[in-house]
């Protein structure tokens, strides 16, 4: 079943959400994110899922984050971006079944959030995660009220200052990353893992990851959607933009 950009099927107890853009990298166009929020509802929905499955289609990318073609430096309309994106990279904690992310290549800005929203991270050892928004003049939007708790103050501050991507192994050190497995096993390794998921009993494992995830999703995102559009204002995020868009380096003032 094909919802939005996103491809949607089911193995027996197990949903899996497949991104289908892999020449646009399965950046979170609005086909995309359509789908996954579509994709997310229906399982959860469905009575007889007990565990939803995202990758990402292709051997490049997970899911390469925001589609930053067409943005627009209006302030308004970046707020309204912002808010839209959230709720698509929070919709995997909302979600009342438990969510894997099986990364099977680069997980960047937005993909890299949706990856760490899911429960787990089964991830390629050719996965590759970060958010380098820094290098267009912005900050992670979700990234930047999660990441400090996953990883600790000063990584999540290098992370997002440096903007350079970890390796699979790195994110798993950190604890980013439940297991790394070689990418032909990634797929068959995160369904082994979500049907051991679903012969635990189904309340019981819907009200750990309730309460696990207890306290997200408060006053700490209305101030991103707040404080993100000022970003917008700045003459670095034009640059920045503008340099991604010409496929070239940026030029930033000193």
């Amino acid at each position: 079943m094909r919802l939005g950009s996103v491809n949607y099927e089911t193995q027996g107890r197990i949903a899996i959400l497949t991104l289908d853009e892999p020449s646009r990298l399965n950046a979170l166009s609005v086909g995309i994110r359509e789908g996954i929020l579509a994709g997310l509802k229906r399982a959860d929905a469905d009575d007889e899922i007990r565990v939803a499955i995202i990758t990402g289609a292709g051997e490049k990318a997970f899911c390469a984050g925001a589609d930053i073609g067409n943005f627009d430096f209006d302030p308004e309309k970046a707020r309204a971006f912002m808010v839209a994106a959230l709720e698509v990279l929070a919709a995997p904690e909302n979600t009342r079944k438990p969510v894997i992310s099986a990364v099977n290549g680069i997980a960047y800005g937005g993909g890299f959030e949706l990856a760490i929203a899911s429960d787990f991270i089964i991830a390629s050892d050719r996965a590759r995660f970060a958010v380098p928004e820094i290098k267009l003049g912005l900050l992670p939007g979700f990234a930047i009220v999660r990441l400090n708790d996953m990883v600790g103050r000063a990584k999540a501050k290098e992370m997002s200052i440096l903007g350079e991507p970890i390796s699979a192994e790195e994110a798993c050190r950190l604890g980013l990353v439940l297991r790394v497995v070689p990418h032909e096993q990634l797929l068959p390794e995160a369904i082994a893992f979500a049907e051991r998921i679903a012969a635990k009993p189904r309340l019981a494992v819907q009200m750990a990851k309730s309460f696990y995830n207890r306290g997200l999703g408060g006053d700490e995102m209305r101030h991103v959607v707040d404080g993100f559009p000022f970003l917008f204002m700045h003459e670095d995020a034009r640059e920045g933009i503008s340099a991604f868009r010409e496929k070239r380096e940026p030029r930033f003032k000193p």
